[in-house]
């Protein structure tokens, strides 16, 4: 009964913490419909702006909220550092409750609707660092890699029913104000779940070990197993201080000079620059901007119907990922062959449109316009079965122990940085250059698959100890380095002890 219970409690405590990238994902998804709603441009009084103005509200809607995120991204680690990770949670939640409310605040000005995005943007920035931390720190390890999945999964839940949102309100719903405000307001289920979850669960038992409080450790940990005193529960909790100390140890004397030793940065290159083709892709354009998108590439009147069935082919894109390929093959075949997959879908997409250009008064779906639609359907499903899960598991692999956190922060930080880079072009794109962005974004991917080759290195068979090979020449060659780091300080540190004796 223990360990159903215990399967239960982590399945639960995931799943409520990932209520988050569900609210992110919903945002991302129901923006762009919103935007597109004659009741919003009324209400805002820009529905008479030109389609250059209007392009860039567009553009700035989407955009301020990935600042925001930037941003959140570094003020939460030092409060999640001192208060906890799911006490950063429950602060998150609230402040992504408080911008969504300012967004639904019909006050006729766009100024409180972009201030409500920034802060909206702190929140959802400050969850997706502390979702995989929380959950990886809670998780049986056995099962560790597949609620890990959960982020992107719940990523996917949130995007297809933010897009069937928007058909919803603008078929069903007559046009006033109370239609933008329905789907925007309903970006609250998502903050809610995540605070209502996180009342309900405990402290991640590894940072309250850390804080030296053992015995709410224990408890914590003795809770998200199954409530039950187990010899593998007192080997775990042994192990979890075990790990502490050791982090301790190698974390000790860390400096600003060690993560530029070239050992060091070729692994903070990937993890910069993974996240910037993850961008080029163009599926985050294609998310944000998707009932935009498929009205340019000839869905008609049919626009918001499409993008639904879209969220759809990304949520069976990652169940199938899991599933099927998760741990089952490497990580470059995956990388390499997504690549090739979007980019020829996106090549075709400009094919056709650049043969069959469609009508801007257009109303009804083409035969061209279906082709195009496919072709989009398809570069979403490959992005799920590759780059969309994969960046962030590689991420999160390549460093050592004592430049991980550094590492993968700086990462997280690049994304949010070329998320709000992408947003910022992609309308413009879509109104001044037409198919040649799809030919853009094709380039772009075949360009990713020599930079898989060529710079990704694989490590799907190789433990976290043996990447400092895969990386970092031979491991040996990385201890003496590290050792070498150990000494000069320890050399340091008894020079300034009292009494000693100055060497000449």
């Amino acid at each position: 009964m223990g360990r159903k219970l215990g399967l239960f409690r982590a399945v639960y405590l995931v799943s409520a913490s990932c209520m988050g990238s569900f609210a992110f994902a919903f945002d991302t998804g129901i923006i762009s419909g919103v935007l597109s709603l004659s009741s919003f441009q009324e209400d805002f009084n820009y529905v008479h702006f030109t389609k250059a103005q209007k392009t860039t509200v567009n553009s700035n809607a989407v955009s301020i909220l990935q600042g925001g995120a930037f941003f959140g991204c570094f003020l939460i680690s030092p409060i999640a550092s001192y208060l906890g990770r799911r006490t950063g949670l429950i602060i998150s939640s609230l402040v992504f409750t408080l911008g969504t409310i300012l967004q639904v605040i019909n006050t006729g000005t766009l100024g409180t609707f972009y201030a409500g995005r920034v802060v909206a943007g702190f929140g959802i920035g400050s969850a997706t660092v502390l979702i995989p931390m929380y959950s990886a720190e809670m998780s049986p390890k056995e099962i560790r890699g597949r609620l890990g999945a959960y982020f992107q999964l719940f990523f996917a839940l949130g995007v297809m029913i933010a897009y069937w949102t928007t058909y919803a309100v603008a078929k069903d719903q007559a046009t006033g104000t109370s239609q933008w405000q329905t789907a925007l307001g309903l970006q609250l289920l998502g903050s809610t779940f995540l605070l209502g979850g996180m009342c309900t669960v405990k402290e991640s038992a590894r940072w309250l070990a850390s804080k030296g409080k053992i015995d709410k450790a224990r408890e914590s940990l003795k809770w998200v197993r199954g409530g039950e005193e187990t010899e593998e529960l007192q080997k775990e909790f042994d192990e979890i201080l075990a790990g502490i100390e050791e982090e301790a140890r190698v974390k000790e004397n860390l400096t600003l000079r060690e993560l530029f030793l070239p050992v060091n940065r070729y692994r903070f290159f990937i993890a910069i620059s993974i996240q910037l083709c993850a961008q080029l892709t163009g599926n985050t354009s294609l998310a944000y901007y998707a009932t935009q998108i498929f009205s340019a590439v000839g869905a008609g009147g049919a626009a918001k119907l499409v993008t639904g069935f879209f969220g759809l082919v990304k949520v069976c894109g990652v169940l199938i990922f899991q599933i099927f390929v998760l741990d089952r093959v490497g990580r470059r075949v995956p990388f390499m062959v997504g690549a090739f997959a979007m980019g020829s879908f996106m090549l075709i997409i400009a094919c056709i449109l650049a043969t069959h250009p469609v009508s801007a008064n257009a109303t009804n779906t083409t035969s061209a316009g279906i082709a195009c639609i496919i072709m989009a359907y398809a570069e979403a499903f490959s992005y799920n079965m590759s780059w969309g899960p994969l960046p962030w598991l590689y991420m999160g692999e390549i460093f050592s122990s004592r430049t991980r956190e550094a590492g993968v922060a700086t990462g997280a930080a690049s994304q949010w940085l070329f998320n709000f880079m992408m947003s910022q072009v992609t309308p413009h794109a879509i109104e001044n250059i037409g198919w040649r962005m799809f030919l853009m974004f094709a380039i772009f991917n075949y360009a990713i698959i020599g930079y898989s080759w060529l710079v990704l290195k694989e490590t799907s068979q190789y433990s976290l100890e043996e990447m400092q090979g895969v990386f970092g020449g031979a491991k040996h060659e990385h201890k003496h380095i590290e050792d070498a780091l150990h000494v000069e300080h320890a050399a340091k540190a008894e020079d300034n002890l009292p009494g000693s004796i100055s060497k000449q």
